[in-house]
């Protein structure tokens, strides 16, 4: 419900099994929500070939839905701080699950993507909820709880493809999997309404009772400040290059290698496997210097891509590539990104932080497909590989050196060895 003014009102205590089952919930619907989005991609083949769509169309396909999670980044943000966070992740599944159900009725390119669009809308607002109640329940340890999120995501990856593929297989359309996957989505609405905890969801961030309650002054009071603007642009490249990456890999393993689609379909779901190395590197994230963390990712991401793209062309490299491609763009560069953001405002403004990682990280994806289509075009997907996965990391590592630590929300470990 609405609250009133702009001041939340702690919820009663909950707990530790309500609370835990009700984080595993959670988890589990980011785990549905990542191989929702992540079928797509393997299907993109035979997609094209029934509707004739150029690779262009494709591509925008492919990674446009995430113009939706992009548009209610801000929004979802601003809403998450004074409305129930539960009741938002409800609804916000319901509309994508909606806009599952709709894509394999689309007549064309032009409905198709509206239906893609409004899935990428419920993905986003969840993912902003989601990141706004682990954030403000798991204060000083969100790094650790996106770790987990982070695992849900990558095993959603993984399953997504080999799950859509077989159902593929066994039903003798690609239509199968989205009719499938819309109709978890709402079975899982249902369990989230009933499962999650409203203490969890809409506990206040930074309470004054915690333990580890700190003072906040020398965090600017405006939430879009140099450190949340500089680490905006961090995910915005992430968001480039990562769905650069997933938008038309499978294409090009089997348009410019050969890959049988099972072996693209694994490939792609090995990118997955990659992401779950998000809960090691939140651990992490939660004890040493972020930045650091950041930097890793973006060069390991660069010198991933290039090898994928100018020197391997067997099914095994290709694995091995895919899993490190998961690893530091989504494992390491996905789990800062989202952490970094809410560290760089105050408590109350935490739905705002995840809000504007929504926002740069998916405006950025949405066009990303569409962007490694034209240069396929234009300079081969040797060259669109070089261009876009492996030179675009060092524009992220420049805007590391903007960032200044003493203005941040740093967790206790760090703030201690600092």
């Amino acid at each position: 419900m609405i609250q009133r003014g702009t001041q939340r009102t702690a919820p009663a205590e909950a707990g530790r099994t309500a609370v835990m089952l009700g984080f595993t919930v959670l988890c589990l619907s980011y785990l549905l929500n990542a191989m929702d989005r992540q079928v797509f991609y393997p299907l993109v083949p035979e997609i094209r070939a029934e509707f004739g769509f150029s690779l262009d169309q494709a591509g925008l396909l492919a990674t446009g839905f995430t113009l939706g999670l992009a548009l209610t980044g801000v929004p979802a943000g601003y809403l998450l701080d004074r409305m129930s966070r539960k009741t938002i992740v409800v609804v916000s599944v319901v509309v994508y699950s909606a806009g599952t159900v709709a894509i394999p009725l689309a007549a064309g390119f032009f409905d198709m993507a509206v239906y893609r669009l409004i899935s990428g809308v419920g993905e986003g607002v969840q993912a902003t909820a989601i990141y706004a109640i682990i954030g403000a329940y798991y204060f000083h340890r969100r790094a650790l709880a996106a770790g987990f999120i982070g695992v849900a995501f990558g095993l959603g990856v993984f399953l997504g493809p080999v799950i859509g593929q077989g159902l593929v297989t066994a039903s003798g359309t690609w239509r199968t999997p989205f009719y499938v996957f819309g109709v978890a989505g709402l079975v899982m609405a249902l369990i989230l309404l009933v499962a999650v905890p409203k203490a969890m969801s809409e506990a206040l961030a930074g309470r004054s009772d915690a333990p580890d309650a700190a003072d906040y002054d020398h965090v600017p009071a405006n939430p879009y400040n140099r450190n949340s603007l500089a680490f905006a642009i961090t995910s915005a490249v992430s968001g480039l290059v990562f769905y650069g990456f997933l938008g038309l890999y499978p294409t090009f393993l089997r348009e410019a290698l050969s890959f049988a689609p099972g072996q693209a379909a694994l490939a792609a779901s090995l990118v997955g496997f990659g992401a779950m190395m998000a809960l090691p590197v939140g651990w992490l994230a939660d004890r040493v210097d972020q930045r650091l963390l950041l930097a890793v990712g973006f060069v390991g991401t660069a010198l991933s891509t290039l090898l994928a793209y100018t020197v391997a062309t067997g099914p095994v490299a290709q694995y091995v590539l895919a899993f490190l491609v998961g690893t530091f763009a989504s494992g390491v560069l996905f789990t800062n990104c989202t952490t970094v953001l809410q560290r760089s405002v105050r408590p109350e403004h935490v739905g705002r932080g995840a809000g504007l990682f929504i926002l740069t990280y998916y405006v950025a994806a949405a066009v990303s497909g569409l962007v490694f289509a034209r240069l396929v075009a234009g300079i081969g997907w040797q060259g669109a590989g070089l261009v876009q996965l492996t030179l675009l990391p060092l524009l992220g590592l420049a805007a590391l050196a903007l960032v200044d630590p003493r203005r941040m929300l740093l967790p206790p470990a760090v703030r201690k060895a600092a």
